[in-house]
């Protein structure tokens, strides 16, 4: 993560921040007063970009991979994809979503006539685009030079390029459907939660858009004591690229946690605050906040024996650009530590990796 650019030739009141960061950006604006850079009289306009290229590259091969037509002619199916250019974002702009995509697309396909000779040809589609309808798109369809004509090449003009739209179709159904959830986010219009105390509204200047929504209220803590079972304990160590501050706040902050889990999430991030993700399924309670060192606590997993929980520590160290996570995890249920250990990685740590570019 880079340091912030800082431009305000706008105003003399007027900060302007810049964070560039792997596959997008954050602009910040905020007030500064008589020259003093203590952000005061906030108005914040937050523009988060994600890059969707490579997700998009093999979706895309993937559907069309599948694409095959039948008639009376024969059957043809696509069996290879040899060009996929082309770039695919998504901008999140005051809560509204923007999916910018632009692609060329090209294709091999194989036919095989009802008397049982095979054909090649090929399948190209110049124009795929948020600018452009389904409708609109200019697929072509043709037989390789070498190979003479055939009445499969009408199917594939005629059936072929509308499945071809479908599948394109379905796409964009898929990029707005898999990504809405983890871009929306938070705005200082939106409806608030059910608050356990006001708090003053503070600023945050991050990767993504952080609103002052209170926390989520929770019933009382269960008992310390739990139960007793046979456990293990396993470690783990994982390097991102940002610093111990922002790191330290994606783990605490709720705003953070929801975009990561593109979950509805209720995080306390203070001292004996309690925390129930993904669905309800973890749930638990910090028990020691050193900020940009240390986080402490009691974690367990919803199947697991009742009131037993896990003990966590995640210790943080910074090194310039980036950070190194050092995770202990005691009291896992035996049986449950390959789970666990896997859970971590993947809806934890690649999940922040995968959604703030660290």
């Amino acid at each position: 993560m880079m340091e912030p650019e800082t431009r305000s030739s706008l105003d003399p009141g007027i900060q302007l921040l810049l964070f560039f960061c792997d596959g997008g950006f954050t602009v910040s604006v905020r007030a500064v007063a008589d020259g003093d850079c203590s952000e005061t009289g906030l108005k914040t306009a937050v523009k988060t970009e994600r890059d969707v290229s490579g997700w998009s590259s093999e979706r895309l091969r993937q559907l069309l991979l599948r694409l095959r037509v039948e008639g009376p002619e024969g059957v043809c199916q696509v069996t290879d994809i040899n060009k996929l250019d082309g770039e695919a974002s998504i901008n999140n702009r005051k809560g509204k979503l923007i999916f910018f995509y632009e692609w060329q697309l090209g294709a091999s396909w194989q036919g095989t006539s009802s008397s049982g000779v095979k054909y090649r040809g090929t399948l190209k589609v110049s124009n795929l685009s948020d600018e452009n309808e389904l409708d609109d798109l200019d697929i072509s369809v043709s037989l390789c030079e070498d190979q003479p004509s055939t009445p499969l090449l009408d199917l594939m003009r005629r059936t072929g390029t509308e499945e071809v739209r479908a599948v394109l179709g379905k796409y964009i159904q898929q990029l707005k459907s898999e990504f809405t959830q983890g871009m929306i986010l938070p705005t200082a219009n939106a409806p608030k939660p059910p608050q356990c105390e006001e708090k003053k509204n503070q600023i945050k200047t991050s990767k993504t858009q952080i609103s002052s929504t209170p926390r989520h209220c929770f019933n009382p803590a269960p008992s310390p004591t739990g139960v007793h079972i046979p456990t293990c304990s396993f470690k783990l160590k994982e390097t991102f690229q940002t610093s111990a501050d922002e790191l330290y706040r994606t783990f605490i902050d709720q705003e953070f946690v929801q975009v990561f889990t593109r979950s509805v999430a209720a995080v306390d991030g203070r001292h004996g605050g309690r925390f129930q993700l993904l669905d309800g399924n973890i749930s638990g309670e910090f028990t020691e906040l050193m900020p940009e060192q240390r986080i402490g606590m009691r974690w367990r997993f919803r199947t697991w024996p009742s009131k037993h929980y896990a003990t966590i520590r995640l210790d943080l160290e910074g090194r310039g650009d980036e950070t190194e996570l050092r995770m202990e995890c005691q009291g896992v249920p035996v049986g449950e530590e390959d789970s666990t250990r896997e859970g971590w990685t993947r809806f934890y740590f690649q999940a922040i990796k995968q959604t703030f570019g660290y």
